[in-house]
């Protein structure tokens, strides 16, 4: 696969990214991770294009791939309920009262 932008813009699938980047990558792994790298891979992509919106293509794509990287490694280092990176980990438990809210009068 040539790396360029336009090859880059098409790619959807985690298993495209990482082979267009040319990483290992553990497949069992990603099965099980999979909207969680992406979704972190996005936030870590728009973050590169907000801060450095003058780089060259191949220098975007060099970026890029550090950010796939690092949103695999975060979820290596930590579970996706501690990255709360879905509506599902934000959301609190209707009709639930926790002992912290208990008070004896």
């Amino acid at each position: 696969m040539s790396r360029n932008i336009d090859e880059f813009k098409k790619l959807v699938d985690a298993e495209e990214f990482f082979q267009f980047f040319e990483m290992p990558y553990d497949q069992t792994f990603v099965n099980v991770n999979r909207l969680h790298i992406l979704k972190k891979f996005s936030q870590f992509m728009r973050e590169v294009d907000e801060n450095f919106p003058d780089l060259k293509p191949e220098e975007k794509l060099e970026q890029y791939a550090i950010a796939l990287q690092k949103a695999y490694e975060v979820f290596i280092e930590s579970t996706p309920q501690e990255q709360k990176l879905f509506k599902v980990f934000n959301d609190k438990p209707k009709n639930v009262v926790k002992l912290t809210e208990i008070t004896s009068d």
